[in-house]
């Protein structure tokens, strides 16, 4: 999967490339999906909420330029695979999920992988988690309509932020917090599920 969806695609990030080799994919899908674990393609995980393709993942966590000391707060648990590689990349790990069942049931299969910096929350992504802001990094697995303002507000200065944003028509986006603004790079055409939100 690494050698052929992922390296071959352009990822070169070490540390990224490592964790996608590390982090059993199959633990985290359906049981009736596990033949599909290692394909790139997105899988339904329950509730209406998929896991992400391999490539998109590691494409994700990459542009985030991760180095091993750094908080991250993730929106949107889904099944945890992507909160996994985070972890291995990254220092800690806040993780926020909408769905109740998919975080207990997240939670349930990244503590039984002994990960002991990934924090868990049920709660609305689009408000973040202010008790721990700010944060090096924020990687967003749904998708707003606009980067939702909260968001920005819990970054570092020269923190980065990754973010499919759009309805219909979706694209990634890059959000670089400097001293008095915010600079946005638009990457690549996308398709994620929408960021479910209480308003």
């Amino acid at each position: 999967m690494v050698k052929d969806q992922i390296e071959a695609r352009g990822v070169k990030d070490i540390k990224v490339l490592e964790a996608m080799r590390k982090v059993p994919r199959h633990l985290f899908v359906p049981w009736n999906m596990r033949s599909y674990a290692y394909h790139d393609e997105p899988l339904p995980i329950g509730e209406g909420q998929t896991i992400s393709q391999p490539y998109i993942v590691a494409y994700m966590s990459e542009v985030l330029r991760l180095k091993g000391s750094e908080k991250i707060l993730e929106v949107g648990t889904g099944s945890g695979y992507q909160a996994a590689i985070l972890a291995e990349v990254g220092k800690e790990v806040y993780t926020l999920e909408i769905v109740k069942s998919l975080s207990l049931r997240a939670e349930k299969v990244l503590k039984k992988m002994e990960y002991e910096n990934i924090y868990f929350k049920v709660g609305d992504g689009t408000y973040g988690w202010k008790e721990h802001a700010p944060y090096d990094a924020i990687m967003v697995t749904a998708a707003p309509a606009v980067v939702p303002e909260a968001l920005r507000e819990q970054m570092k200065v020269s923190g980065r932020m990754i973010v499919p944003v759009g309805s219909a028509l979706q694209e990634l986006v890059l959000v670089i917090r400097e001293k008095k603004k915010f600079k946005e790079k638009k990457l690549l055409p996308v398709r994620f599920v929408p960021l479910i939100s209480t308003h």
